[in-house]
């Protein structure tokens, strides 16, 4: 039930309407029904976050359905791939995973059902015909010269169809609706058609498939889903959804509400699948788990927590309007959740070899940082000192400019969390570049250096923006505008991220962690 400290919005006052008036029975089953094509990103995000979200609020259940109906493009990598991104997220549909696949036999018997009762008929014409009498936004559409087939022709020519006496293309099966709708989306639409391929998980059983617009209505009621979410570019297609569960009311148990809301458009990022696919597929990038890719595989390999996602979905909230999303919206969800649960560990990104002269070689000091600077229950960790340590490059200044606090020659500074050292000289190359700073300490216990043998290679890319999207006449709601940039050496992160794992391993075996 939404609560007072709950942020409201129009969908949820949907639902409490519903179950205010009893039209469910107080029932709330939503689905996510991702196609297995490619892997989720940041914008399907919002979506997995507004359905499992809204069922977990309600008492109710989410369906995860794969909508698998156009076998040339799908795989088993997507597929898993998906299943292990909305885990990761969180979110658990139980027992209720499905593909639209496991209705092929019940879509086909409908269809069957829709021709003898004259809602449907076998269309001979080319796919370029029929797209030329379909019409325009502004001229109606002309009827097809086999609208008016009988039943009885079109369900001998559709059984023939399946059977594979045909040819991809030879047939296709068309709703009979209007020609004339102002909607063109009910302008005949196209139910099945013929596609000699073999399917992930029905293998050859078919060779004809059921299209989106038929499917994913009639799964959702064979579901008994009370609320289909999608974004608005469905918005014209309800029309359809509701004309195909009307004619088969008397076939399936429920008839859905379709609701539409608006699809994140997120600053700084391609949320375009065939974009993505592009990338992949001509090796712009390493693959769909691409730090650079906004994928939620990359987001993660990036750093990115599922906490810091599932904020940012709920803060950037639900609405019928499109708008956009600035990129650091994102970035302060994940800075906000890493503050307050990440413990703290050190990176030296620029080194520079600081020798403490007065140190024996064999000589090292255990110095303790907190493991959180606001947690103290998290308790702290050992860090040593040693003769050679590293610091940033940025940290000196052998001829300093006025304001500048940090480490100079004859100047003092502190070590967090160590001692008081005071540099003495500086080792240089043959073109002038510092190679060693040499320090004297004085023992009194704050910024903490890497010891030399606590220290591992470690290649990391701080970046502004990862990927950049651009192009002249730049408009960021036409994908084919775009063109994408990446900023010089972004591929640095790709090592840095299989990197990191690796220090991580050898330091909590080290440490006993």
């Amino acid at each position: 039930m939404n609560t007072p400290s709950t942020p409201t919005h129009f969908i949820r006052n949907i639902i409490e309407e519903d179950n205010r008036t009893g039209k469910w029975n107080g029932r709330v089953e939503t689905r996510f029904p991702p196609e297995p094509n490619g892997y989720l990103h940041i914008g399907h995000a919002k979506s997995i976050c507004l359905n499992f979200g809204l069922a977990l609020e309600y008492n109710g259940a989410c369906h995860l359905r794969f909508d698998d109906t156009n076998p040339e493009k799908e795989a088993q990598e997507y597929v898993d791939a998906i299943i292990e991104s909305v885990r990761w997220l969180g979110f658990d549909w139980k027992e209720h995973l499905y593909h639209a696949s496991d209705y092929f036999d019940q879509l086909y018997e409908f269809a069957e059902y829709l021709i003898a009762q004259g809602k449907a008929y076998i269309d001979s014409q080319t796919a370029d015909e029929i797209r030329e009498l379909r019409g325009t936004l502004t001229e109606p559409g002309t009827n097809s010269p086999y609208r008016d087939r009988p039943a009885a022709e079109n369900l001998d020519l559709f059984r023939r169809m399946r059977a594979g006496e045909f040819p991809d293309g030879a047939h296709v099966l068309r709703a009979r609706i209007d020609m004339a709708s102002p909607n063109i989306n009910l302008r005949d639409p196209i139910l099945y058609r013929i596609r000699h391929i073999r399917h992930q998980r029905t293998g050859d059983k078919w060779c004809i498939y059921p299209m989106y617009d038929y499917t994913h209505c009639i799964s959702d009621a064979l579901e008994r889903i009370t609320h289909s979410l999608c974004t608005l570019e469905f918005e014209d297609h309800r029309p359809l959804y509701d004309w195909i569960l009307d004619q088969l009311s008397e076939k399936v148990p429920c008839h859905p509400q379709q609701i539409e809301f608006a699809r994140l458009n997120l600053t700084y990022s391609v949320m375009s699948k065939r974009k993505l696919i592009e990338l992949v597929e001509n090796k712009l990038v390493e693959g769909w788990d691409d730090p650079r890719m906004n994928t939620l595989a990359g987001l993660r390999r990036r750093g990115y927590t599922p906490q810091s996602i599932r904020l940012f979905a709920e803060r950037i909230g639900i609405s019928k309007a499109d708008s956009w999303i600035d990129m650091t919206i994102l970035e302060d969800c994940l800075r906000e959740n890493l503050n307050e649960h990440a413990q703290r560990r050190i990176a030296v990104l620029d080194p520079l070899l600081l020798v403490i002269d007065n140190f024996t070689d064999d000589q090292k000091e255990a110095c303790y940082a907190p493991n959180h600077p606001k947690k103290p229950e998290l308790g702290t960790r050992e860090l040593l000192l040693t003769k050679r340590l590293y610091i940033e490059r940025d940290d000196f200044m052998e001829k300093p400019e006025k304001g500048f606090f940090r480490l100079t020659p004859g100047a003092e500074v502190r070590l967090r969390y160590a001692y008081i050292v005071k540099c003495t000289h500086v080792v240089k190359d043959d073109q002038g570049k510092i190679l060693e700073i040499h320090c004297t300490y004085d023992p009194a216990p704050d910024y903490y250096p890497i010891a030399d043998d606590e220290q591992f290679a470690l290649d990391l890319l701080l970046e502004e923006k990862v990927l950049i999207v651009q192009g002249s006449g730049f408009n960021w709601s036409q994908p084919d505008h775009f063109r994408i940039v990446f900023l010089p050496n972004s591929d640095d992160l790709t090592e840095a991220i299989g990197r990191i794992a690796q220090f991580l391993d050898r330091y909590h075996a080290r440490h006993g962690h």
